[in-house]
């Protein structure tokens, strides 16, 4: 029976067997990160199982017992590699906070996650199924880094609580993102900082908008 975990003897791979055995969290990163590099390079498209487990220096077995499939393995390395909490400094008010936070995302999209988003969303039109796990896995995560930014806001009384779980708290990065797609990196300082000041702030400071009054049917006799 293979083992359950580390890495297991593939023959369709190369040498991988001469490394040292990697286990858990170790081997996870590995693969992921290896997910990743294929993406820049070939694309969604041309990713499969066998060359990620090349890349990551393991079996293709080890692949598929934790991932039944690339896409599933390709949203994971992407869940895996946004921005943390870690990556953003506090720098102890919301504005400069969100400021730093979409500095830190322009700079990636600059880089090769950009290329990666672009490929991936060319397969989101085309693919049900991988729509269906972005949606599932990435998106249910929320805005990512920028929740750490609005709970910190919430915390000093800049912002009220409801304002993280609203539609209102993703507007930031999406805008962001839909500027790169439209014109490309890098992204403008000055677009960055429209978009925290002209946009999202007063979005984020307005109140709630009003509950829709009760509609009333029209009144016996009325013509």
């Amino acid at each position: 029976m293979p083992p359950t975990h580390g890495d297991a003897p593939d023959r369709t791979t190369g040498d991988h067997r001469r490394n040292p055995r990697r286990r858990g969290e170790e081997l996870e990163r590995a693969i992921l990160a290896a997910t990743l590099e294929e993406l820049a390079e070939v694309g969604y498209a041309g990713l499969t199982m066998e060359r990620v487990a090349a890349r990551a220096r393991t079996g293709k077995a080890t692949l598929y017992r934790r991932w039944p499939g690339r896409a599933e393995l390709v949203v994971d390395a992407c869940a895996a590699h946004r921005l943390s909490d870690a990556d953003l400094p506090d720098t102890g008010a919301l504005r400069t906070d969100v400021i730093a936070a979409l500095r830190r995302l322009s700079a990636r999209l600059a880089a090769s996650h950009g290329d990666i988003l672009r490929g991936l969303l060319t397969e989101i039109m085309h693919d049900p199924e991988f729509a269906r796990l972005v949606r599932e896995r990435v998106h249910t995560a929320g805005p990512g880094a920028i929740q750490a930014v609005l709970r910190r806001a919430v915390a000093r009384g800049e912002i009220e609580p409801w304002v993280p779980a609203s539609r209102r708290a993703t507007v930031a990065v999406d805008l962001l993102r839909n500027h790169y797609l439209l014109h490309g990196a890098p992204i403008p300082e000055e677009v960055v900082t429209e978009i925290v000041d002209d946009v999202y702030l007063p979005l984020l400071l307005a109140p709630p908008a009003a509950p829709p009054l009760p509609s009333h049917g029209a009144a016996a006799g009325d013509t």
